[in-house]
């Protein structure tokens, strides 16, 4: 799948009968996951301003329920069928009963609760803004969990040993199964992310460096990127898009997934020919 088909299909709408996520299938070697890679640790006070400012966007008008993004997550992070690192809800419908819904996945909160209170440094955030696990360090008390104000954090209670269900028709494991005893969550498929910087790729257009999720959605119901990118998809959605809202706002986590309202569906904008008319070059 090239660039542009993948703009297309999984950020503009196009529907498709492919599922799959399309990860290339070379032998890229894989950055550390689980436990704190050199570029990994956590420092809120950098003098320098990130380099990447991670974001997911969900529009909630192109939403359908159909849950195909849960079942890429569980292909590609290899997790039990009774933990999902994401959710999808239905919510209150639109004004003329249309039903809405609400894809929930980890926040990613500047100010993040989990990270505030893990009590042996488990859970710590990357210079991008990305919440990680250290499950090396993870002692299982739960308290990050108990503290995650949108309930993204799941505790395995039990050894994942079982064939994946969602494998291989969703997708490929790309990271090791986690052991038991320790809290999973989303991680924007961080794997993914790390692999294609490295080979050159743009998070957010090209489909093997962009989370699982947004690559499986074939309503374009959800667009990822770079804040600090002018022209990636998701400062030209939010930018076009005034009545953008974050959950719990009003608890200063500062989440780095925002939502478009379904409401404005008749308004709902095609991402990827915005892109091509603001002369984006990746």
């Amino acid at each position: 799948m090239d660039r542009r088909s993948f703009l297309k299909m999984g950020l503009a709408g196009l529907a498709t009968a492919a599922v799959g996520v399309g990860v290339s299938r070379s032998p890229i070697p894989l950055p550390m996951f689980g436990q704190r890679a050199a570029n990994g640790d956590e420092s809120p006070d950098h003098e320098q301003p990130a380099a990447h400012k991670w974001v997911m966007v969900i529009d909630q008008s192109k939403c359908i329920g159909c849950d195909l993004c849960l079942a890429a997550c569980h292909a590609y992070n290899d997790t039990p069928p009774d933990i999902s690192w994401s959710r999808v809800e239905e919510v209150e419908p639109t004004s003329d009963g249309k039903r809405v819904f609400q894809p929930t996945p980890c926040m990613h909160c500047e100010h993040a609760p989990c990270v505030e209170i893990c009590p042996v440094g488990a859970t710590y955030r990357r210079d991008d803004g990305i919440v990680m696990m250290d499950y090396d360090r993870c002692i299982g008390c739960r308290y990050c969990q108990l503290s995650c104000p949108y309930g993204a954090r799941y505790f395995n209670w039990e050894a994942f040993t079982s064939p994946n269900p969602d494998v291989p028709h969703a997708g490929h494991p790309e990271v090791p199964r986690r052991p038991r005893g320790v809290v999973e969550k989303c991680s924007f498929c961080v794997q993914r992310i790390d692999r294609g910087l490295q080979i050159g790729l743009r998070p957010g257009f090209d489909p093997d460096a962009t989370p699982a999720c947004v690559v499986a959605c074939i309503y374009g119901a959800r667009l990822f990127g770079d804040l600090n990118d002018p022209d990636s998809l998701v400062s030209i959605a939010l930018r076009n898009r005034p009545d953008a809202y974050r959950l719990h706002e009003q608890l200063g986590t500062h989440p780095r997934v925002y939502y478009l309202p379904a409401e404005q569906e008749e308004e709902s904008a095609d991402y990827a020919d915005l892109a091509d008319s603001e002369e984006v070059h990746p």
